[in-house]
């Protein structure tokens, strides 16, 4: 009662309406993320569930993000509740969408390491809470460790990357949407 939908999302009209807004064959976007095309066209026809780091090939394939790509999913709603997933957490990492559909913030939750290698760059501003554990950012040729409860805030443009330092780190992101012009010209 009161949540807005307890389905999992589909993201595959979502993927195909960046994939031709681009004026991508499925082709193409397979050789940019190392997917086979019956897998991304699976993906596009819901009938198969990317996986984080599937979805995020993707995103990259398609230049954009997979939060962008998990909001484009999901109609708006002024009301929405995200529960969180009782399974049992294994040493994989995971994320997870604390926002579901198109609004004009996003906010994800991650879990555990994840590609340390993987750089990030967000058209708008966001903000980094580690929620518990550690973790150490570089960004600006510069490296920052945070604890938990410790927050580190970007401004859009600045490239970034991450790792988790201690096991077991949960580190919330809240940026605001791509969609979003909250992006001025500014002089660097």
């Amino acid at each position: 009662m009161g949540d807005h939908k307890e389905q999992p999302l589909r993201v595959g009209a979502a993927v195909r309406r960046r994939r031709r807004s681009l004026d991508l064959t499925l082709a193409v976007v397979a050789e940019r993320s190392g997917l086979s095309v019956p897998f991304l066209s699976q993906i596009e026809n819901d009938r198969a569930r990317p996986s984080t780091s599937s979805l995020e090939k993707v995103a990259d394939a398609l230049r954009t993000t997979a939060v962008e790509l998990l909001a484009a999913a999901d109609p708006a709603c002024s009301v929405d509740v995200v529960r969180a997933e009782l399974t049992e957490q294994g040493p994989e990492p995971r994320s997870r969408s604390l926002v579901r559909g198109h609004h004009q913030m996003h906010a994800s939750e991650f879990t555990g390491d994840h590609e340390a290698g993987r750089e990030f760059q967000y058209r708008n501003d966001q903000l980094m809470y580690v929620a518990d554990g550690a973790v150490e950012i570089e960004a600006e040729g510069r490296a920052y460790r945070l604890g938990r409860g410790d927050t580190l805030y970007l401004t859009g443009g600045v490239r970034h990357r991450w790792r988790a330092t201690v096991a077991d780190t949960r580190v919330v992101v809240v940026a605001v949407a791509e969609h979003i012009e909250a992006v001025r010209n500014r002089k660097r």
